[in-house]
């Protein structure tokens, strides 16, 4: 079987320095493109040296030329300049893994509307660890359906824009859906000054944000006489660069269609 050929936007940032270091690796994968914004001063510069990997492939900013060497592009940048990949990926055919959080409600009806024309994994979190997690939120709130205050903890480095994390917002989602309530309607995103008492049908979320720390996020179910804490801590990023590659072999053969990790590793 031929080898995947993928483009990698945002090539020069921590993520994407480890999607080049994860693809370089991968037998079945080939580093085809490597992307960054116009007036970027590594432009020209060879992506491999970004992890002491040289491989000939230069860093450009032409998207519609790096997307026609490639199979997919993955991206993992910001809203606005995933929908601008998009639309270069429906020119082109190409498929797309967006490991991107953040999207307006509009933004991700053009992802939906996209996917009716190339296939496209679209992931909170590519980590399997973290995809098992959701699987055991789910589990845990039909059980602890009553008598339990729930409250979602996400830790980043310094340098992530958007809070809550695009995976404390699954994560609530998950449990939300499993209790039958809407995450839009209960979440409580922040606490300050005389708040009352805990209103019991609310999921509440905290955002840390600090040093260089890759993520965590525990989901804490608080009852009466104890607590259960279901985590996951990220030690670095490869493991969200490994589920990118594995959503793009999901991807070989499929025409059109929106997934996420948990179609991607059999989980649905």
């Amino acid at each position: 079987m031929s080898k995947i050929r993928y483009a990698i936007a945002g090539s020069a940032g921590r993520m994407g320095r480890t999607l080049i270091e994860a693809v370089l690796k991968a037998e079945d994968a080939e580093l085809a493109a490597a992307l960054e914004m116009p007036g970027n001063p590594l432009l020209g510069k060879d992506a491999g040296e970004l992890v002491g990997n040289p491989c000939g492939v230069a860093i450009e900013s032409d998207i519609d030329a790096a997307v026609a060497r490639s199979d997919c592009l993955i991206d993992f940048t910001r809203p606005e300049g995933t929908l601008a990949h998009i639309e270069a990926c429906r020119r082109r055919g190409a498929h797309m893994v967006i490991g991107t959080t953040g999207f307006s409600v509009a933004q991700k009806s053009i992802i939906q509307a996209a996917s009716r024309e190339i296939p496209i994994v679209l992931a909170a979190n590519f980590a399997v660890g973290v995809n098992l997690v959701f699987r055991l939120l789910e589990s845990a709130a039909r059980v602890l359906n009553e008598g339990y205050d729930i409250e979602i903890i996400e830790v980043h480095h310094r340098h992530k824009v958007d809070a809550p994390s695009g995976t404390a917002l699954r994560m609530g989602e998950v449990i939300a859906d499993a209790l039958g309530r809407s995450l839009q309607e209960c979440a409580i995103y922040g606490r300050e000054g005389h708040t009352g008492e805990r209103a019991a049908q609310t999921i509440g979320f905290a955002t840390v944000r600090g040093g260089d720390i890759v993520g965590d996020h525990t989901a804490l179910f608080a009852g009466t006489g104890e607590r259960i804490e279901i985590t996951h801590k990220a030690g670095s990023r490869m493991p969200y660069a490994l589920g990118a590659l594995r959503s793009g072999r999901f991807m070989r053969g499929r025409n059109q269609g929106l997934f996420d990790m948990q179609d991607v590793l059999g989980l649905r």
